[in-house]
């Protein structure tokens, strides 16, 4: 971690009302979560931003609008503008292998299939650190969806309660 650097901290999703709130939007819902209401948002770069300091950091949050199959491109483009070290960026995104409302962290590896992180390995590398928000898989509720209906699907109530418990035990720092 370079403290002297800015911070990027990118939420995943798909723009557009009509993935508001579904399985893939994970990371915006988180970073949604973390900024507050009051935040600002502008268009740079292929991506939503808003600005601030946590702890003494300074912190670039980010919605790529590239869709999510796409998000390396405006990750890499963020990190070139405002020469944001690898070791200085944090992806926040959902993942199947991981239960509705667990979460978990890890530096590197796979993409276990994710679009999105694949784009961002292709276009950054691997060694930045993840933030994996659960979302469970459909089969873990024998169901008969295809993963990629499964992402585009929108949470249960009860499962919207366990991801927004899961988004506020989010520590960056």
């Amino acid at each position: 971690m370079q403290e002297n650097k800015p911070f990027l901290i990118v939420g995943l999703g798909n723009p557009g009302d009509e993935y508001r709130n579904t399985r893939h939007n994970v990371g915006f819902m988180a970073l949604d979560s973390i900024v507050g209401d009051d935040a600002t948002w502008k268009s740079e770069k292929n991506a939503l931003t808003t600005r601030m300091d946590i702890d003494g950091h300074r912190i670039i949050f980010a919605k790529p609008q590239t869709f999510m199959n796409n998000s390396g491109i405006a990750v890499l483009a963020l990190m070139t503008f405002y020469k944001i070290p690898l070791e200085n960026v944090i992806v926040i995104h959902d993942d199947m292998d991981i239960s509705v409302g667990d979460c978990r962290e890890k530096i590197g590896g796979g993409s276990a299939g994710h679009n999105g992180i694949k784009s961002i390995d292709a276009n950054i590398g691997r060694e930045y650190r993840r933030i994996r928000i659960g979302i469970s898989h459909p089969r873990d509720f024998e169901l008969h969806v295809s993963p990629s209906d499964w992402v585009l699907g929108r949470f249960t109530s009860e499962q919207t309660s366990q991801i927004k418990k899961a988004i506020e035990k989010i520590k960056i720092f």
